[in-house]
């Protein structure tokens, strides 16, 4: 099966879980079927209730977190990532939904935000044991362009599409004056064959067509935006 048919695959929660407050759907649901079943027992009740028992969560490989670096206290904050924030853990593609369809796009973000999610565990910051020897890719878009794009790079990482996956840590969207990038985090930026596997599996799913580069990260903290792509695709 190839990268698009089992994106297309995950999709087919995203309607079901349109909840306005992922906290209560639980809730929602219980009382719903508690209805269903001291109603009558008509056709539509009975397939109602089988549909319930069918609808199992869907647990997925690994639980993510979504970080949030909230643009209005970076400038109060001594230490690059002390702003940071972990928002939420999810281990179900329901819960994915959830959470996705009632949370801003990158196209609805401040300037100077950065919206993460990552392997949980692993924190989205180069001092992170799991972090610390690897490096980025990045593709970048025009204001509010990005947005396809990072539910396609999402749901490429819980959906374990990447044939190096235990290399990725997780990406981030940035959003800034002109422009907007994401960067997909990886873990051994020495291992060239699979960081190059890497980068020509996200750019062909995201059908991006320019050139893309990969940075290490110890060249990143050495030389800052002087930092050269070592790897490119």
């Amino acid at each position: 099966m190839g990268l698009e048919e089992n994106l297309k695959s995950m999709n087919i929660n995203e309607e079901e879980n349109k909840n306005p407050n992922p906290n209560t759907k639980d809730e929602e649901d219980g009382e719903l079927e508690e209805g269903e079943i001291a109603g009558e027992e008509d056709d539509t009740t009975s397939s109602s209730l089988k549909k319930g028992v069918v609808e199992q969560p869907h647990p997925l490989e690994h639980s993510w977190t979504f970080w949030f670096d909230n643009p209005s206290a970076k400038s109060k904050q001594a230490t690059w990532g002390s702003s940071m924030r972990p928002i939420y853990t999810f281990s179900t593609i329901e819960q994915f939904w959830s959470l996705y369809n009632n949370i801003h796009h990158p196209s609805k973000l401040a300037v100077g935000a950065d919206f993460h999610c990552f392997k949980h565990k692993i924190e989205p910051k180069w001092e992170d044991p799991v972090c610390a020897n690897g490096g980025k890719w990045t593709v970048t878009f025009q204001k509010g362009k990005s947005d396809t794009s990072w539910l396609y790079t999402l749901l490429a990482l819980i959906g374990e599409q990447f044939e190096y996956g235990d290399e990725i840590c997780g990406a981030v969207v940035s959003v800034r004056g002109k422009q907007e990038r994401i960067a997909l985090w990886t873990k051994n930026a020495a291992n060239e064959t699979a960081q190059m596997s890497i980068g020509k599996q996200w750019k062909e799913l995201l059908d991006y067509n320019d050139t893309i580069g990969f940075i290490f990260h110890d060249d990143a903290k050495k030389l800052d935006r002087g930092a050269k792509n070592r790897y490119t695709v």
